[in-house]
């Protein structure tokens, strides 16, 4: 019996158990809202809605779809938190998706840019007044190229107005292309002064 008490002597070996693992959490029941829990939160839901969508409307909408979804039991509040807690959380869900669908569908009824500019899209047509500024724009620019020397003018009529390529135009001219670039150029400084 004492060499089972020796300190010398291993301790006897005890048969462990194994661990028992917790069974998995069971989805958490649905704890019952009232229409009144509900109707008491309806102002501070509609006050943050509207600080993150700044449109009264919007927020309106945002805040009958938590309601809404609340009583067809497609949200349910676990009973986890505070209630104005959840209902938040999933007023916020509802937030992220109003601003995903306004993104891609924004309203072009409202005209708030003027000149028809509806929320930041410009007109692909020049108004009339643009076509009238640029025509002068361009009569005062051919005018100009009228007046250069010979040299110049020639060079940037045949490469900038006809658009024609560096080859043929210093094969016209006799000229080589790095000559042409300088006349081009020549020609451009005299036009903006």
């Amino acid at each position: 019996m004492n060499a089972l008490l020796s300190p010398s002597s291993p301790a006897p070996a005890v048969a462990r158990r194994p661990a028992r693992t917790p069974p998995p959490k069971a989805r958490a029941e649905s704890v019952p809202i009232s229409i009144a829990d509900l109707v008491s939160h309806r102002p501070y839901l509609v006050r943050f809605a509207l600080r993150k969508l700044r449109d009264p409307a919007l927020a309106e909408d945002a805040v009958h779809d938590v309601i809404e979804a609340v009583l067809a039991g497609r949200a349910r509040f676990g009973g986890r938190a505070a209630l104005r807690s959840w209902l938040t959380a999933v007023l916020k869900n509802k937030i992220v998706d109003t601003l995903r669908r306004s993104s891609h569908h924004e309203a072009l009824d409202d005209d708030e840019g003027g000149e028809g500019a509806a929320h930041g899209v410009a007109c692909l047509r020049p108004r009339p007044d643009e076509i009238a500024e640029q025509r002068q724009e361009l009569a005062r620019v051919l005018a100009g190229i009228d007046r250069l020397p010979a040299t110049l003018r020639d060079a940037i009529r045949l490469r900038i107005v006809e658009d024609r390529s560096t080859e043929s135009v210093c094969a016209e001219l006799g000229i080589s292309a790095e000559n042409l670039f300088v006349r081009v150029h020549r020609a451009r400084r005299q036009l903006l002064s």
